[in-house]
């Protein structure tokens, strides 16, 4: 919309400098030898101009201009809300270093210095496991390393085709009821997809 009134208001203004010139052109300008202007010299119908047309036309109203819809408001407006939510929740992320321990690095530091693993055995990370417990918890691990991610993939994959095809159904509605309340729906191509 906004191209097309750029387009309007250069033609516009190119038609005005043409019209300038030809009001230029028809003053004339007389050269030392002669007393005439070359446009009184060439005849009437040789002009590929003609003022009283120009102006005859410019006092007519137009029948329907190219612009008569650039002051129309927007229609709809398309706003994606879900990638401006995974991006301020990625640049909350470092990915400098790899996961902080438990109690944070200064907390990790200071339980390694305090209880060495060969002065104090029992107050390392694991020792309050026994060995089942231990192959427990790497079976779990395992599962969820290898089996967990492609759950969360399936789940995302099906919550994304639920959300595009409510979005879908929302937008087929407002169409319709857009289409609806236009009295030149006809016409238009979102109302009549079929009429290519």
């Amino acid at each position: 919309m906004r191209i097309l009134a750029c387009f309007g208001v250069a033609l516009l203004g190119a038609a005005t400098l043409g019209v300038r010139a030809v009001q230029a052109q028809d003053r004339g300008v007389s050269s030392p030898g002669t007393s005439q202007s070359p446009v009184q010299d060439a005849p009437a119908h040789a002009l590929q101009v003609s003022l009283d047309h120009i102006r005859e036309r410019l006092k007519q109203a137009p029948e329907k201009s190219l612009l008569h819809d650039v002051d129309l408001p927007a229609d709809f407006r398309v706003e994606i809300q879900e990638q401006r939510k995974i991006d301020e929740m990625l640049s909350k992320l470092d990915f400098r270093s790899g996961p902080a321990p438990p109690g944070g690095l200064y907390g990790f530091e200071q339980q390694r210095r305090l209880f060495s693993p060969s002065s104090r055995p029992l107050m390392q990370p694991y020792a309050a496991f026994n060995g089942g417990q231990l192959i427990t918890l790497a079976i779990e691990g395992l599962i969820q390393k290898y089996l967990g991610g492609r759950l969360i993939d399936e789940i995302k994959e099906s919550a994304r085709e639920r959300a595009e095809e409510a979005a879908r159904r929302v937008v087929r509605r407002d169409v319709a009821a857009y289409c609806a309340s236009r009295p030149d729906r006809y016409q238009m191509l979102l109302c009549n997809p079929d009429a290519r």
